[in-house]
């Protein structure tokens, strides 16, 4: 293991940061209270003042990481390409040579990864921001925890229009138990409870991510999907994405702390560095 390595990543909602030292691996999240990039990036080594020290390399991605100098307060920093780094971080992630790596945070990103390189293929302007912005409308509350809790007690099927209300069954591949529409029964003239309302709108937007990243596997030639982002660090979206998979026959991999996906490719790219320097 190279020591003393600092990988951050630098998200519109929160900031991730990887400490890799003798000890193993600190990992963090810090929620983005700051505009710019420096200031960013300041916020973030200002939590973790006992492991930087002036002259230590460090790789930043993610929001405007381009913006920020090629050095910082005596460090260095190096800056990783963002779809890079979703391509290596989901592969370690997941322990995987290849597949379609998607980013789920506050919208979606999706590259296809592989011995052959990593490639942008697609995206989704759906995202945790979605979840939050529509939470906030409709449940009263953008809090992240609550909403996973509210969606794990609730039935999406009170809220949505199920294919066998919608055509009495199965549809192709899909059961008569799938949905038809996405909170379709909303313009009815009934009460909902915030229970079913978070399970519907967890479901519709796990449903849009899967979807096309399941489309985006195909035309990639990809068998893998793995899921990465903070938005699959709730229990609720983890469900629905794995109905879908079944719904489609297709699996996704969702590693552990699939939150640090990012994160984690930009120690990769600081570990590969620091070998081909030593070489």
């Amino acid at each position: 293991m190279t020591a003393g390595l600092i990988a951050v990543d630098i998200g519109m909602t929160n900031i991730d940061l990887i400490v890799e030292s003798k000890s193993g691996l600190r990992l963090e999240m810090l929620a983005n209270k700051e505009k710019t990039a420096v200031d960013q990036l300041k916020q973030a080594l200002s939590h973790i003042d006992e492991n930087h020290s002036k002259g230590m390399t460090i790789g930043v991605t993610g929001g405007r990481y381009r913006d920020l100098p090629d050095e910082l307060d005596g460090s260095k920093i190096l800056k990783v390409d963002e779809m890079q780094a979703l391509g290596l971080g989901g592969l370690a992630l997941s322990k995987r040579h290849s597949g379609l790596v998607v980013s789920a945070g506050t919208g979606a990103a999706m590259v296809a990864a592989g011995p052959e390189g990593i490639e942008h293929v697609t995206g989704s302007a759906v995202g945790g921001g979605t979840l939050l912005g529509l939470s906030k409308l409709i449940l009263g509350t953008d809090d992240v925890f609550e909403i996973d809790a509210l969606a794990m007690e609730g039935d999406a099927a009170a809220v949505d229009i199920m294919l066998t209300e919608a055509v009495g069954g199965e549809v192709g591949r899909l059961p008569a138990n799938a949905n038809a529409v996405n909170l379709g029964k909303l313009d009815r003239e009934e009460s909902f409870t915030r229970q079913n309302l978070a399970a519907g709108l967890v479901r519709l937007v796990a449903q849009v991510i899967s979807v096309i990243a399941i489309n985006a596997a195909s035309a990639s030639s990809m068998e893998n999907i793995i899921m990465v982002g903070h938005l699959m660090d709730l229990k609720a979206i983890q469900k629905e994405v794995c109905l879908v998979g079944e719904f489609y026959q297709r699996s996704f991999v969702i590693p552990e702390n699939p939150g640090f996906g990012t994160a984690m490719g930009v120690l990769v790219a600081m570990r590969e560095m620091h070998n081909k320097e030593i070489r």
